[in-house]
């Protein structure tokens, strides 16, 4: 199944979802899994707009799977325990718009070009990995879930007041040349506290920016699209 494969499928889905939170718990953290999140997070945007009840600090779009990834392959590669290991991954959740900032690793890993290389395309493809290692039967399903469940957990101890939670998560942001991006946030009782921002990177991170912004565009464009011309 491709991504508008997916688009085609979940739109209607979360636009119908996001009507109701939007009229029946406005006030609610709305945390989208459903891909592609790329688009699905403008639909949900668009559609809070539509019933005048938007807030861009409690509309997350859910890319922590990429990060759980990052960790992994990343302590695999240096002999590390992938629970002590934390690699940001800004931009988006599909394919190259999918940005692991290797440079950023906690603790820091030195890696020769073209294993960067590697390992950086591995995080981006994990998912088709996945599907040809289960030969067409399915998707990831396990590691998804505990993204989405590692997400939300963190978030509700934002919100009873445990200080200092960070996440990755794809949002309405000014930090690249698009109206939504991933990046580190600081989480708190109303949501986003602050968008840490994109901070220091390398020439070849830079450059992954510059190639997912197009792509980063049409998807979101698509998505706000998808709201206009509903019925």
């Amino acid at each position: 199944m491709t991504r508008d494969d997916l688009f085609n499928t979940n739109a209607s889905i979360v636009a119908t979802l996001t009507a109701a939170c939007a009229q029946h718990c406005p006030e609610a953290m709305i945390c989208i899994i459903s891909n592609p999140v790329n688009s699905t997070i403008p639909i949900a945007t668009e559609v809070f707009k539509k019933h005048g009840a938007y807030n861009p600090n409690k509309i997350f779009g859910v890319t922590t799977l990429d990060i759980v990834r990052a960790n992994t392959f990343i302590a695999e590669l240096k002999g590390l325990d992938p629970a002590r290991v934390n690699v940001p991954v800004i931009g988006g959740h599909a394919g190259k718009t999918i940005i692991p900032l290797i440079s950023q690793c906690t603790p820091k890993v030195d890696l020769p070009q073209d294993q960067l290389t590697a390992v950086t395309g591995r995080i981006q493809e994990a998912g088709t990995e996945v599907v040809k290692a289960k030969a067409g039967a399915g998707s990831a399903t396990l590691s998804m879930a505990y993204a989405g469940a590692r997400f939300v957990f963190s978030l509700v101890d934002a919100m009873n007041g445990k200080e200092g939670v960070v996440e990755c998560s794809f949002v309405k942001s000014q930090e690249a040349d698009c109206a939504y991006f991933s990046t580190p946030l600081l989480l708190g009782k109303k949501g986003i506290e602050k968008n840490l921002g994109i901070g220091k990177i390398s020439p070849f991170e830079e450059k992954m920016i510059a190639e997912a912004i197009p792509e980063l565009q049409a998807s979101i464009k698509k998505g706000e699209e998808f709201v206009k011309n509903m019925k």
